[in-house]
């Protein structure tokens, strides 16, 4: 997943993603105090973020200076008596707000990967005025008229492509932000929005606070009888810091599905651990978030009426490459009952080893979905011979990112990886890498930060800290954020599957980051379409299990001996397997984020676990033992605001993924020249152009669903 932070800055290249805000703007004032490390650009290289300077009471003052400032540039724009030119007017937004850029990327990627109880009230009071300040832009009416001038007459001004592109964005977001509406209905819409932003922030913070204190406290070492013996020593310090001496904790992780699940053998912790999952934010107390969800839910729909939408999902998705909730209903519903399908025969295979096991203690029951994780691992060591255990060992960290990830980089695109202790970092385990392209020159800055904190939101992501543009000189600083549980002190830290593909997949998107090569900091990096965005990171999935790359990174943790290759021959053989469960979790979530955000204003319910069940049951994705891959009540994807109505975008993105995974198959693999084509067609382009088109520029048509449909397990085969 891309992290974006909920607001527009022209010069810190994110999109126009963000509502407004009740709040007035800052009033002008003071410059920014010389002691604030945000007054003056980085001195470091690549402008790296001075972490070790960077206190938390420097924020505040830096955004409202940074408000203030981009408030002067942009009043200062609309002002002018000079007729509107693509560069007095456009191009002269895109060099605006740069103290802010400054001061939002780093608040907000710390906010998402370090955050504490101060951050979290800065990100409660400035998000409002955030939003506020987008509106103080987006309404500015003598701004839109000459924002407005300068595309009417785009096809007069011999513009080139990129440029020309700029153009139409911001037309496209001045309109889209309510630029035509009535002086009433901007109030009008700048009050939802500023609630929406309040709301959004209080979500993610109770999804967060609420997994740190709905661990599952055990008493016994027996009930987590199953994990390895570290696991539980790490669960016996996690009780030790809660000061429940001599228990054992298991913080969960913001999936419904819990880790744990799939290596404990007694059944009642499974069980009891899947009961806290689904409970999150639905059970009453400081943390419920239903009255949140149901008042996000019709703040959207109100804001979607007023710019003239059906609902909040058409809103979004006309700035998508699926463009309307009907495309994005058809690839639902079309995967809906072959993904359903394929899962109840994977429960079939489930209960066959259940019922097998009759007599023991285990034995006599159906499966559900605290079973299936469990009991999937014993179905492959039935069908392939081997579990998720004796992979493991040859999945330690180190091996995984220097050896596997980096190297299959450096096998496509040239680029080579040098580890640097000298940059300061939030966390003492966050690492740092200058990353140097084919011809020796470096490239970006790569911030690696992997393990698990009670500060840090669950999941996996990728920022940037530094947006590529050669308007603004800039080269990419860009990070990666994991959720591996850190081991005990001395102990290696060994990776599951999972988490393997994970490291691959935000690789990808960090790739895109990196190869950046635009002039615009608003099409810089990875800010394209959600249902784009995600599929350079998918493709660099494809490396994880390719035999040259697997070969040189799967070695013993301890001995160094490679992955014998008859797992890995069980490993490629295995890739289909499970996809049912796999695949209708993500299609339950998808369908839910959909309904929600397809509702009018008078149609948001009053039953939030029941409107969530009821559209399970419509969609036909209702398969108990596979629930959602998030519930609607800790679905941060959907309600904290950055994939709101888009979460379907991963399946999306798949098919893009899918049917390049072919391309690089028909020629040759992991080549040289087929990395350069990739990124000199794709990769390096950004937003600068129609998503689609740079597709079709790098395959040479569009894409075919079919390969989409063979990786899934869909064909019917």
């Amino acid at each position: 997943m891309n992290r974006s932070y909920s607001f527009i800055v022209a010069a810190a290249a994110t999109a126009a993603l963000a509502p407004a805000a009740i709040a007035a703007p800052a009033p002008a004032g003071a410059s920014l105090d010389a002691s604030n490390p945000f007054a003056k650009v980085s001195s470091l290289p690549f402008h790296y973020p001075a972490f070790d300077k960077i206190k938390d009471e420097h924020f505040k003052p830096a955004f409202e200076a940074g408000m203030r400032e981009q408030l002067r540039e942009v009043d200062a724009i609309a002002a002018s008596k000079a007729a509107p030119t693509f560069e007095n007017t456009i191009v002269a937004l895109e060099r605006s707000g740069q103290l802010l850029a400054r001061v939002s990327v780093t608040f907000s990627n710390l906010q998402g990967a370090n955050t504490n109880d101060a951050l979290d009230a800065i990100d409660r009071e400035m998000s409002p005025k955030l939003a506020a300040h987008h509106d103080a832009i987006f309404m500015n009416a003598k701004l839109w008229q000459r924002v407005k001038a300068v595309h009417d007459k785009r096809d007069t001004l011999k513009l080139d492509a990129e440029s020309k592109h700029l153009v139409e964005r911001y037309h496209r977001d001045f309109v889209r932000a309510g630029a035509n509406l009535s002086s009433a209905d901007k109030d009008k819409l700048k009050a939802l929005n500023g609630e929406i932003a309040g709301l959004q922030s209080n979500f993610a913070q109770n999804v967060l606070k609420e997994a740190n204190a709905s661990a599952l406290v055990v008493d016994t070492r027996a009930e987590l009888a199953g994990l390895p013996d570290a696991d539980i020593d790490a669960a016996a310090a996690e009780a030790k810091k809660r000061g429940l001496d001599g228990k054992y904790a298991i913080a969960l992780v913001n999936t419904t599905i819990q880790p744990p699940m799939a290596l404990m053998t007694n059944r009642a912790t499974r069980e009891r651990l899947m009961a806290a999952s689904l409970a999150r934010g639905s059970r009453g107390g400081e943390f419920d978030s239903r009255t949140l969800v149901q008042r996000l839910a019709r703040l959207r729909a109100e804001k979607a009426a007023l710019l003239g939408y059906p609902n909040y999902a058409a809103y979004s998705l006309e700035e998508e490459t699926a463009k309307t909730p009907e495309a994005v209903n058809k690839l639902l519903r079309e995967l809906a009952k072959p993904a359903v399908d394929n899962a109840k025969k994977e429960a079939a295979e489930i209960q066959k080893v259940i019922d097998g096991e009759v007599g023991k203690p285990e034995g006599g029951f159906q499966v559900a979905a605290h079973d299936w994780a469990f009991y999937t691992d014993k179905v492959r060591q039935a069908k392939y011979a081997f579990d998720e255990s004796q992979l493991k060992p040859y999945f330690e960290l180190d091996n995984v990112v220097l050896n596997g990830v980096f190297f299959a980089a450096t096998r496509e695109f040239g680029i080579t990886f040098k580890e640097r202790k000298d940059l300061p970092v939030y966390d003492p385990d966050v690492r740092t890498f200058d990353v140097f392209d084919a011809d020796g020159k470096q490239l970006a800055i790569f911030i690696m930060d992997y393990y698990v904190r009670p500060n840090k939101q669950g999941g996996a992501w990728m920022n940037e800290y530094v947006t590529q543009s050669k308007l603004l000189g800039n080269l990419p600083v860009v990070a990666n954020h994991l959720n591996i549980p850190k081991p005990a002190a001395g102990q290696p830290t060994l990776l599951t599957y999972d988490e393997v593909r994970t490291a691959f997949h935000e690789f990808g998107h960090a790739l895109h980051g990196m190869f950046s090569n635009v002039t615009y900091p608003t099409f810089g990096g990875a800010n394209t379409p959600r249902d784009f965005v995600e599929y350079p990171s998918q493709v660099n999935e494809m490396w994880a299990t390719w035999p040259e790359v697997l070969a040189n990174y799967a070695k013993h943790y301890q001995t160094s001996a490679p992955m014998p290759s008859a797992l890995l021959d069980k490993v490629q053989a295995s890739k289909k397997f499970n996809m049912g469960f796999v695949t209708t979790e993500y299609l339950a979530a998808s369908l839910v984020d959909q309904r929600w955000h397809q509702l009018t204003p008078g149609q948001v319910p009053a039953d939030v676990t029941g409107f969530e069940a009821q559209a399970l049951k419509d969609a036909g994705v209702d398969f108990a033992p596979v629930p959602p891959r998030y519930r609607t009540t800790y679905f941060s994807h959907s309600f904290s605001g950055g994939y709101s109505a888009g979460y379907y975008a991963y399946l999306w993105s798949e098919k893009l993924d899918a049917d390049t995974v072919e391309w690089f198959k028909e020629n040759g693999g992991l080549l040289r020249k087929n990395g350069d084509h990739f990124r000199a067609t794709l990769l390096s382009r950004g937003g600068s152009a129609d998503a689609m088109d740079l597709f079709r520029n790098f395959r040479g048509r569009d894409a075919k669903i079919e390969p989409l449909l063979e990786r899934r397990g869909l064909t019917g085969n």
